[in-house]
């Protein structure tokens, strides 16, 4: 079985989710961060978490836009708003595509 992502090894990719689901940052130099999401561990509650993360910066974004329609907002925390839930949306679904993907390879193993 070869590595999908190349110069991305199977323990590091366990050590990143072991950290995300820490609360741990991306990039963090302590390794660690406060646990805003209970620290239960189980994977479906972390992408349960995920999910509500895109979905709070898509309302932010939509709010950033009535604000700014209404004449009460700034283009640039606009466009940085809807940016950012752009962004999400992508790697939501990029997620979802792997998630997909390594079902129908797990299906179609011998048994």
């Amino acid at each position: 079985m070869t590595n999908a992502l190349p110069g991305i090894s199977a323990n590091g990719a366990l050590r990143a989710y072991q950290a995300v689901e820490r609360g741990a940052l991306p990039g963090d130099t302590a390794g660690q961060a406060a646990d805003a999401g209970g620290g239960d561990g189980d994977f479906s509650a972390l992408l349960g978490r995920a999910l509500e993360g895109v979905v709070n910066t898509s309302q932010q974004a939509e709010g950033q836009a009535v604000a700014a329609i209404s004449g009460h907002g700034d283009l640039t925390h606009v466009v940085t708003a809807v940016s950012r839930a752009q962004l999400a949306l992508q790697t939501t679904v990029a997620v979802r595509d792997r998630v997909l993907q390594a079902y129908q390879d797990i299906i179609k193993m011998p048994i």
